[in-house]
């Protein structure tokens, strides 16, 4: 189905140039504050139940709804590569972002988070997309980075927290190069697809590890859930995969060397967290290498 352009008499927020705008600042501010979230959630709800729940309840409110605005249900080979890629960006990706907050601050896993565009450049090569000297130097950069990261700190007392953000990284940048070359549904469909077969994948992950959700949580740890289905899910998740189609895939993934500051101080300001002075040099220097493979595309 054609979507027309709007045209001179449509209102000034329904133009592509504003939602593009709107979508940005929701990933900017949005993702970054959601590992805040993600932490005060911890308080009550085990990592991998929490997810599944977030996505399996956002995701099938947002279902019902498109159903009954008569949107098409996806198709059988929409929902496998949805089950794909959510189970790639929500199961493992945000899963085990979930996994390494038990023993890492909210701040510290959105720089580690940083790394996922040095992860896109890599599996470029896979599809084909041989990284510019340019590319190469970013990614040097940021690997650096990373590995000043987990040279002191809080990921140095934590490696299982360390290898869950890395791999995190790793599924999210392999998930979004895949799901760009595959058959999905409209983006609001596909976001809400991705939602519930990722839920089930957590699911499934709760189940294996023994994880279970409690009785009585706090309102405090409730609040934060609610608040990662709406906004980061909902809300966060649609304007990803909006500008993802809408942008060039530099400016889409922008949001990873937005996210770590709005994280850092959403951290300091309202958890009470503190952040170490090698945390810092390694956030620079992957941010650093991120900002490089920006320009390496936008030269492209």
């Amino acid at each position: 189905m054609n979507t027309a352009s709007p045209g001179p008499d449509a209102p000034a927020l329904l133009s592509p140039r504003v939602l593009v705008l709107l979508a940005l600042i929701a990933l900017y501010v949005v993702w970054g504050s959601t590992y805040l979230a993600i932490r005060i959630g911890l308080e009550s709800f085990p990592p991998f139940a929490m997810a599944a729940l977030r996505f399996l309840v956002t995701g099938a409110a947002l279902y019902a709804f498109l159903r009954w605005c008569g949107v098409a249900a996806p198709t059988l080979l929409q929902w496998r590569n949805c089950a794909i890629t959510g189970t790639l960006l929500l199961g493992f990706g945000n899963g085990l972002v979930c996994f390494a907050e038990q023993s890492v601050s909210s701040g510290l896993a959105a720089v580690a988070v940083a790394s996922m565009p040095l992860f896109a450049a890599g599996f470029g090569v896979l599809f084909g997309h041989w990284p510019r000297r340019l590319e190469l130097a970013g990614l040097l950069i940021g690997f650096v980075g990373v590995i000043v990261l987990n040279l002191g700190g809080d990921l140095r007392g934590s490696p299982y927290g360390a290898m869950a953000l890395l791999a995190a990284s790793a599924s999210w940048a392999f998930g979004s190069l895949w799901s760009k070359r595959q058959d999905m549904p409209p983006a609001a469909m596909s976001t809400a697809a991705q939602m519930l077969t990722g839920g089930v994948s957590l699911s499934i992950i709760a189940l294996l590890t023994g994880e279970s959700l409690p009785a009585l949580p706090t309102l405090r740890a409730t609040l934060a859930l609610a608040y990662l289905g709406v906004f980061g899910s909902i809300i966060g998740f649609s304007a990803y995969m909006y500008v993802l189609n809408q942008v060039r895939p530099a400016l889409a993934t922008s949001y990873a060397y937005v996210n770590p500051p709005v994280a850092v101080l959403f951290g300091v300001w309202l958890g009470g967290e503190h952040v170490q002075a090698q945390d810092i040099l390694g956030m620079a220097i992957i941010l650093a290498g991120v900002a490089t493979i920006t320009l390496a595309r936008d030269k492209r």
